[in-house]
């Protein structure tokens, strides 16, 4: 038996251009949903320092004090355990989403991208289409390309420097760190900060580009893992779109031996990640759908059945039903809603004041001049409001015991007090050489602010 192999055929292509990537700029549904979900999620990422809450920054991330502010809710180094609820919740929440709509996140809302498509936005707007631009970089250097390259350079800097400082606004009260830039008053550090994000950001935006979700971005390696048969992706229908090739708008394919793909490349031209979606299913895919929108486009325009490129399954694309309740899927869902409910139930038992209570190293006990047995300890009493407030503390257990204590102990916000007491007994009205007793330390502005700590009394 005889093959009747072209030498063409025998050659591997690539699924990825190595060269540079020049996306083309295109409309559709899916181009509108990533386009007004990106300007919502960027706004909003502008917007929140500058939201105030109980005349202070509603969300501040003060590094050098550690304490963070979230509408109301401080949490200080205390408080790790919600900080890692808080990733679990987002790292399984992630799984379930990509187990559901694969890598919907990459495509729409992750800063990387929304950035990426930002800074092509602006490219296009100063350099023109894709043709011009590729024919733009082939060009010699002269008055007009200088003039657009510097043009396009610069105002990627001005969107750097605006988004590394907006980031700062979270960590800097973003009143004083605008004032301080428009009065040229940064601090060294801040400067640093600030320049470093802006550098990141307009190498990431303007350069690496793709290669942040292909080569550096780790998501893409594991998501497999998370993919089954039932997992919606974007599919390329190849039993519909081949052969493909070119042919005449009003020519039936069928009439010439040829499926529904006209082969216009489209689909690789808009592609952020420079792939060829008909080549199968590969990690660099962001599922975007910006080919399927070029696709539709093209299929509109040939009086084709639309959805030659689309969101579907493996089991879809094999003439099956997707399973909406696999054991992946649900196994990711209840992770998600249990470490919520365990960061809710956190949350909510979580007191606005936290102390503890330490004794002397030096003794446990000593004898004053009155034959009267002292027991000394230090209180730390950290305030968890944003309020400044005055702490009283009695004593709980040993009413036959006196406290030495001040009045009223002022903490401020999110920050913590030593204070040092004493507690005095007759020695011979003790029964016990050890007793148990507790500090009660309560707020006068609101005595649902309380906390109760246990120690021990030791007498000779």
């Amino acid at each position: 038996m005889k093959f009747d192999i072209k030498e063409e055929d025998m050659i591997i292509k690539p699924y990825k251009n190595e060269g540079p990537i020049y996306i083309r700029e295109q409309k559709g549904f899916f181009q509108r949903i990533r386009r007004h979900l990106g300007w919502l999620l960027m706004l909003t990422f502008i917007a929140i320092p500058w939201i105030p809450y109980n005349g202070q920054q509603a969300v501040l991330f003060d590094v050098a004090t550690q304490k963070f502010t979230i509408f109301g809710l401080t949490l200080l180094p205390q408080d790790f355990m919600i900080l890692a609820l808080l990733f679990m919740v987002a790292a399984f929440a992630l799984f379930f989403v990509t187990n559901w709509l694969g890598r919907v996140w990459c495509g729409y809302t992750c800063p990387q991208t929304i950035w990426m498509l930002l800074f092509s936005w602006v490219e296009e707007r100063i350099e023109g289409s894709r043709n011009q631009r590729i024919q733009l970089d082939k060009a010699p250097w002269g008055v007009t390309k200088t003039r657009k390259k510097i043009t396009k350079h610069s105002a990627w800097l001005v969107i750097s420097v605006l988004t590394a400082t907006s980031f700062m606004a979270y960590f800097i009260p973003a009143k004083t760190l605008y004032a301080d830039m428009f009065f040229f008053e940064w601090s060294g550090i801040t400067s640093f900060w600030v320049f470093l994000f802006a550098f990141c950001t307009y190498g990431n935006a303007g350069f690496l580009r793709e290669k942040m979700c292909t080569v550096a971005c780790p998501y893409s390696r594991f998501q497999s893992v998370m993919f089954d048969k039932d997992t919606l992706v974007v599919t390329y229908d190849n039993e519909r779109g081949e052969s493909r090739g070119p042919r005449k708008r009003k020519v039936d394919p069928k009439t010439v031996g040829l499926g529904d793909c006209v082969d216009c490349n489209l689909c690789v031209e808009v592609c952020p990640a420079g792939i060829d979606i008909r080549n199968g299913l590969q990690y660099e895919c962001i599922n975007c759908g910006l080919c399927i929108d070029a696709c539709d486009d093209t299929m509109t325009k040939f009086g084709y059945q639309k959805g030659l490129i689309k969101y579907a399954s493996e089991q879809q694309m094999a003439g099956k039903h997707t399973n909406p309740f696999r054991l992946k899927l649900i196994g990711y869902g209840a992770l998600t809603a249990l470490l919520t409910l365990a960061m809710v139930a956190w949350l909510a038992q979580r007191t606005p004041i936290e102390a503890s209570v330490l004794r002397d190293r030096n003794a446990l006990y000593r004898v004053n001049y009155e034959g009267l047995v002292e027991n000394p300890y230090t209180l730390t009493i950290i305030n968890k409001t944003q309020q400044p407030l005055h702490y009283t503390i009695d004593l709980k257990g040993f009413d036959i015991a006196k406290l030495q204590s001040p009045a009223l102990i002022l903490v401020e916000p999110g920050l913590l007090k030593r204070v040092p007491v004493t507690i005095i007994a007759d020695g011979y009205d003790v029964d016990k050489k050890v007793t148990k007793l507790e500090f009660v330390i309560t707020a006068k502005e609101d005595p649902s602010i309380t906390i109760t700590t246990p120690s021990l009394f030791y007498r000779n």
